[in-house]
């Protein structure tokens, strides 16, 4: 018998001395448990270091999501990685359970959207966003934004001013369960629906671009100002 692979502090991930089938049950049981104690989406190249070469992880996490579906969470690719997400059915009794009598406040639908339009135009400028929606797209809007960590400031435009860009999270990615960014809506059904204007963003904005002194200056001052 050829000597088992050691790594990772001498664990040993091929697990040679066990039969097929039982390596496949400690290989699933060693993935689940990375999954259920992280407190973020677990990488692909996480998963790795506890399981062996020949390890499939996709068909590792079918056999994981087969054994879960009569339990009260799921396991879901999100943000890069996947996770253990309670179903959204048992909300209401883990509110009760930890004495919480309201949801968290939900984003208007304005907000939505322009958290959306900066998905799918990033990095993205206040303006910019303004010209999309053909109406503006407040600091307070910007700043809420921020504050709930969907959102942070991207590099500088090269447009005249230099004024700063946004740009989403992985927070974004985490909260709203989207394995990457394409699985955003689809954006000809949000302009079939007047919800945003693809051409409304490249159309010629004749008043003058901020200068690094104006608002879209800072990240911070975005975020403070009301």
């Amino acid at each position: 018998m050829g000597r088992r692979a050691k790594s990772n502090e001498g664990l040993d991930t091929e697990l040679e001395d066990l039969p097929a089938p039982a390596r496949w049950r400690v290989w699933m049981g060693r993935v689940e448990a990375v999954i259920f104690a992280a407190s973020s989406p677990v990488s692909r190249e996480a998963l790795a270091r506890v399981v062996g070469e020949g390890c499939k992880l996709e068909n590792l996490i079918d056999d994981l999501r087969d054994e879960l579906k009569n339990r009260p969470y799921d396991l879901i690719a999100v943000a890069g990685g996947w996770q253990l997400r309670t179903r959204a059915s048992f909300g209401d009794a883990i509110r009760a359970a930890s004495g919480l009598t309201q949801k968290r406040p939900e984003l208007t639908k304005h907000e939505m959207l322009v958290l959306t339009a900066i998905g799918f135009f990033q990095p993205v400028t206040r303006k910019e966003l303004t010209s999309l929606f053909g109406k503006e797209v407040s600091r307070d809007t910007i700043g809420a934004l921020r504050s709930d960590g969907f959102i942070s400031a991207g590099p500088r435009s090269p447009q005249p001013g230099a004024p700063y860009t946004y740009v989403t999270t992985p927070a974004f990615l985490e909260h709203f369960g989207f394995e990457s960014l394409r699985d955003l809506p689809d954006m000809e059904r949000l302009e079939e629906a007047g919800l945003l204007s693809k051409a409304n963003l490249f159309a010629d904005i004749e008043e003058p671009e901020p200068s690094i002194e104006d608002d879209d200056a800072s990240p911070e001052m975005a975020f403070e100002e009301s």
